[in-house]
């Protein structure tokens, strides 16, 4: 099973499950609620639940591991989350109480640990994945990982980094050297640099000299180089036993989180649209998450994360299903307006609602109209 969370921001002020808390869609300056979406491997949603917006990641965990194994008659469940979700502290008090399995990730700071011992380059001379053990995971499995392509994609983002903080920095510098009104006193000083260095996460790469009068900077050499040997490395941690899942299949199972993912743009987008939310009594709220969770087969097979889709089977193209469909859906499928002619014939349970594009409404010299007006 995979589960992760997301949040969906409020504008009124009396939902009693509204409340402040870390906002994925950027908006601090509103109430949200959370809700945590369960999937299957292939991405189809299974489960929906939603919590009050102040609520921690980890702690959605709790209410959904008894309901699963209840709901669904399982003997056996995975659970797949990732680091932020499933930490040391939720598998020691929730999940293995529970009976569950699990695959995640460690964090950059755990595989940091593990260079200093385990976990050595020399492992990835002949494989990109290898399995170490440590004393610090008892009864895990640990998948060490290196990715060519994302060890480039950090360092590339890194540097970027590196360069826009001292850009910044170089900013502060002059202002505490310039003739007139100069930026003085160590609080002042002190205050601008780390609005800087923590915007953007990079103090620990930065040496910093700060006076009453004056300020100073250079790269950290060692601290980047330390971070930089670890580019491309991850560590995958599970409790499923090599002879139930191999490696290969651990590591898979942990890259299909992307599918859940994938299945809260759809929610979150045109397909399914889940603001605004007009409700704010609670079970009001819930109802409007939970219903649209339950895709048809058909939304489901135009999302699939492989790309294929009914519309390259013949067979359906030349159905009245599809006839029907490709009549009044010309081109790409996931249009817009296409998608609104969906909603408007899937609510109406009648006839397809033609929807005329702007090309369409406007006559043949819409051109020469406009530019007399």
């Amino acid at each position: 099973m995979l589960y992760d969370v997301s949040s969906s921001y409020f504008e009124g002020r009396h939902c009693a499950l509204a409340h402040h808390g870390y906002s994925r869609d950027h908006r601090p300056d509103r109430p949200q609620i959370v809700y945590g979406l369960l999937c299957d491997r292939e991405g189809r949603p299974v489960a929906v639940e939603v919590f009050e917006g102040n609520t921690a990641d980890p702690a959605t965990i709790a209410a959904r591991v008894e309901k699963l194994k209840r709901r669904f008659h399982l003997e056996r469940v995975v659970l797949v989350g990732d680091r932020g979700m499933i930490t040391t502290a939720r598998i020691r008090e929730t999940i293995k109480p529970a009976g569950l399995d699990w695959i995640s990730c460690l964090r950059a700071g755990q595989i940091q640990d593990l260079a200093e011992g385990p976990l050595q380059m020399s492992l990835f001379d002949e494989r990109d994945i290898a399995a170490i053990t440590s004393p610090d995971y008892p009864g895990e499995r640990l998948i060490a990982c290196r990715n060519a392509a994302l060890a480039t994609e950090r360092r590339r983002k890194r540097e970027a980094l590196l360069t826009a903080t001292e850009t910044e920095l170089a900013r502060i510098r002059e202002a505490t050297r310039r003739k007139r009104a100069p930026l003085h006193g160590e609080a002042a000083i002190g205050l601008a640099v780390g609005a800087v260095i923590n915007k953007r996460k990079m103090a620990k790469h930065f040496d910093l000299t700060i006076t009453a009068s004056s300020f100073d900077f250079q790269r950290n050499a060692a601290s980047i180089a330390r971070e930089a040997a670890l580019d491309g490395i991850y560590v995958i941690r599970t409790s499923v036993s090599a002879e139930v899942m191999s490696e290969t299949e651990a590591v898979s199972a942990y890259k299909d989180l992307s599918r859940v993912e994938r299945a809260f743009r759809s929610l979150k987008s045109v397909d399914l649209a889940i603001r605004p939310v007009h409700h704010w009594l609670s079970p009001r709220v819930r109802a409007h998450v939970e219903t649209p969770q339950r895709p048809e087969p058909a939304d489901f097979e135009l999302h699939r994360s492989d790309g294929a889709s009914r519309d390259s089977d013949p067979q359906y193209r030349s159905s009245p299903q599809g006839t029907e469909r490709h009549l009044h859906h010309p081109g790409k499928s996931h249009t817009a307006a296409n998608r609104r002619l969906r909603l408007d014939r899937d609510r109406s349970h009648a006839c397809p609602v033609i929807v005329k594009t702007k090309s369409e409404i406007l006559p043949t010299n819409a051109g020469s109209f406009r530019s007399n007006q």
